[in-house]
């Protein structure tokens, strides 16, 4: 791995230092490009495999830590979407996973910024949270979905496959690789004249089709029904792989992608009233200022995968990842009002619908994550007990740079959209820089006990992390520097009932780590504080076959948390902050993805109680967390029309109950319904081409409701239904 560099450094060194891997995957790539062209020309062109399953009994899940284990023969829940019915659906962001899970919800998703997720009611860290073909990556940008060929989501303490992280679960993009021969062009048109153009290509070439390529292309033109939000992105990305012996695989791609567009501020409480989301425009964007300036990720991806078949039970795997993550945030944001002289709202709108607007700028951040994952896996026997067992090493580095920010205001703005704040005063902001090593050692072995009971499973996984974490301000100010060493144990037990049906039972532990703030009103400013452990026991009973997965499960999980103490003002050490309490989130989740001669339903359902429990402070213990419905439900339809072959008609079903708006439950907003709507036809052309031509409606009745109330920065918003939305597209396969 690379040395550190200091913010210091010369900028251009930096620079050579951060992209010399993906220059050197990106020119190796393009120098097999005239040998592609060749060979597209002597070669006849096949027709891509369509899948319109979401995922399969037989289909392994790399989140799960176990290898090519089948999701149904895990004794955990997961889920894998594939690329497929994200494009039936129009999703092209992490956020479009809260149409197809229950268990999955918004976390302050707002259009044109970075989606936030919540699994089974606790929010994703983005920093730790999030995975790339298995390896660590930091999801605080927009994360292309156009080369991805699925999203994985695990639901559950995360413990086993990553180091730090929050509960709830891990997210996983997988890259899109060689896959035979074929082209495939795609046109999409969308809400106010969005336009995009896409183009994916997968070649095999060479003696025995050793060298493989995968293109994947797109430009968009954003004009959403969001008003003051155009904007647009582009990706790039290439794949290649070589299979330089039956035993030996080579795989490297790289990904360039770029999205600018203004965001999507919320709307809030007018003072201690809840504004009624059937008044409220849902296409007025509070982000409207004329100096506001867009939000501009620009991300570059790169990695090396060696594969090794040692013999016929064992191999290993070097896995190189590297990520760099450049993003000029840039908000005209609404926060609070300040108007009146009697009283101070500091986490809402004014009563009369006005608020305090800041003209926030941070350019030049930038997020470096590097990793290598060294791993051997394989089959064995002790005596009467036959093991697959898995083993490695991952190397993480983190890194975050940045520069001071410009924080200028307040202004006054209101949520009609037509007040003009001028006249901000100036207000500077430093950002926190950051550094992490981490180096984790992993260990997981799945045992079948056939010799004690036929069907019978057990599995063990441990995975002990060392952390070094530094961070400070641009300013030099509030240093922190501590190391940590912790271990998260993971044990699970699995029964096969038939050859399909398996009930299981498990218990894992997560682990979150954090120091006291580094400002003087904290006592023990910048220490360290015990790391976090989270524990989950879950119990289910799942099933794959060719016609139907389902799972049922439920889940337990525990997670400690830190208070605040005493007055916590500018006065030197009035605050202390200590662990308080847990949050428990305890639920019944179930899914099923039926699939018939013709048709299918993906269904999922959640009913969860999350509240918080043995807090000191004696009017805590019971509250519900906000933005966090009990009841969940989401249907996935599809079926094709008999007397007009190709035709298949979707229908798509959202339902989330109420949720609290404030942390002492005063305050909820009611549940709501959506129901989207689509088509989708197959046209085989006389030339052997195939077009796929989709249309789709989203919340086809134009239903307003407040979508979520995240409550962040110790402030209350409100984000509505997206209103009424028209998509269509066409994508042709030569």
């Amino acid at each position: 791995m690379a040395p550190t560099l200091h913010p210091s450094a010369p900028a251009s060194r930096r620079l050579r230092q951060h992209l010399r891997t993906p220059l050197l995957l990106s020119t190796l790539s393009l120098a097999l490009l005239p040998a592609l062209a060749q060979q597209a020309q002597q070669q006849q062109q096949s027709l891509p495999a369509v899948s319109l399953q979401g995922r399969s009994a037989d289909a392994p899940v790399l989140v799960g830590g176990f290898g090519e284990t089948p999701v149904a023969k895990l004794p955990l829940q997961a889920q894998v979407i594939s690329a497929e019915r994200l494009r039936d659906l129009g999703v092209d962001a992490l956020s479009g996973l809260t149409l197809l899970d229950a268990s999955v919800g918004d976390a302050y998703n707002a259009q044109g910024y970075v989606s936030y997720l919540k699994v089974r009611g606790y929010d994703l860290d983005n920093r730790f949270n999030y995975r790339r073909d298995g390896l660590p990556i930091n999801a605080e940008t927009a994360l292309a979905l156009g080369n991805k060929s699925s999203v994985e989501l695990l639901k559950g303490t995360s413990g086993i496959q990553a180091g730090t992280s929050a509960p709830g679960g891990l997210v996983n993009l997988v890259v899109k690789r060689p896959n035979g021969n074929f082209t495939s062009l795609g046109l999409e048109l969308s809400e106010r004249g969005t336009v995009e153009a896409s183009v994916d290509l997968s070649r095999r070439f060479g003696a025995d089709q050793a060298f493989g390529l995968r293109l994947n292309a797109s430009g968009a033109s954003l004009r959403p029904e969001l008003r003051d939000a155009k904007g647009d992105r582009q990706l790039l990305a290439l794949a290649g792989d070589w299979r330089a012996t039956p035993d030996t695989l080579v795989e490297a791609e790289v990904e360039w992608n770029r999205q600018s567009q203004p965001s999507q501020p919320g709307f809030s409480l007018l003072g201690n009233s809840l504004p009624s989301a059937q008044q409220i425009d849902p296409r007025i964007n509070l982000n409207n200022q004329p100096w506001t300036q867009p939000v501009v990720f620009d991300n570059q991806h790169a990695s090396l995968r060696l594969t090794q078949r040692l013999n016929a039970d064992w191999k290993a795997q070097a896995h190189l990842g590297l990520q760099r993550l450049k993003t000029d945030d840039r908000l005209a944001y609404p926060f609070g009002c300040s108007e009146s002289a009697d009283v101070y709202w500091a986490d809402r709108y004014c009563p009369n619908g006005n608020f305090d607007v800041y003209d926030f700028r941070s350019e030049n951040e930038r997020r470096n994550t590097d990793a290598l994952d060294l791993s051997l896996s394989g089959r064995f026997s002790t005596g009467a007990l036959r093991h697959e067992l898995s083993t490695g090493l991952l190397l993480s580095r983190f890194e975050t740079r940045g520069q001071t920010r410009r924080n200028d205001g307040p202004g006054t703005g209101n949520i009609n959209g037509q007040l003009i704040a001028s006249n901000l005063g100036a207000g500077i902001d430093e950002m926190t820089l950051r550094d992490e090593r981490s180096t984790e050692f992993y260990l997981r072995d799945a045992v079948l006990l056939d010799a004690w009971l036929p069907g019978l499973k057990a599995w063990a996984g441990l995975r002990h992390t060392r952390l070094q974490r530094e961070s400070v301000q641009t300013d030099g100010s509030r240093a922190t520097d501590y190391t940590q060493s912790v271990s998260t144990p993971w044990l699970g037990l699995s029964q096969a009932l038939s050859p399909q049906l398996m009930v299981y039972a498990s218990w894992g532990q997560g682990i979150e780590s954090e120091v006291v703030p580094n400002r003087s009103r904290y006592q023990r400013p910048g220490q360290a504080l015990p790391a976090l452990k989270s524990r989950q026991l879950e119990l289910g009973l799942k099933s794959g076959s060719s016609t139907v997965d389902w799972g049922i499960a439920f889940f337990d999980i525990k997670r400690p948390q830190w208070r605040d103490f005493g007055d916590c003002n500018s006065t030197p050490l009035s605050c202390e902050r200590r662990a308080d309490g847990i949050a428990r989130h305890r639920g019944l989740e179930a899914q099923a993805d039926l699939k018939w001669q013709g048709g299918g339903l993906l269904a999922s359902a959640m009913k969860l109680q999350a509240r918080q429990r043995g807090s000191e402070i004696a009017s805590l213990n019971g509250l519900k967390p906000a933005n966090v419905p009990e009841t969940t439900l989401k249907l996935q339809g599809r079926q094709q029309i008999a007397g007009l072959p190709g035709l298949q008609l979707q229908l798509g079903l959202v339902y989330e109950g109420e949720r609290a708006v404030l942390p002492d439950n005063s305050l909820r907003i009611p549940g709501w319904t959506r129901l989207d709507a689509g088509a989708r036809y197959e046209q085989a052309l006389a030339g052997g081409q195939l077009l796929t031509w989709r249309l789709g409606v989203d919340n086809l009745a134009d239903r307003r409701a407040w979508k979520e109330s995240p409550y962040q920065y110790g402030h209350v918003y409100l984000y509505p239904l997206a209103p009424r939305t028209f998509r269509a597209s066409v994508e042709v396969s030569l």
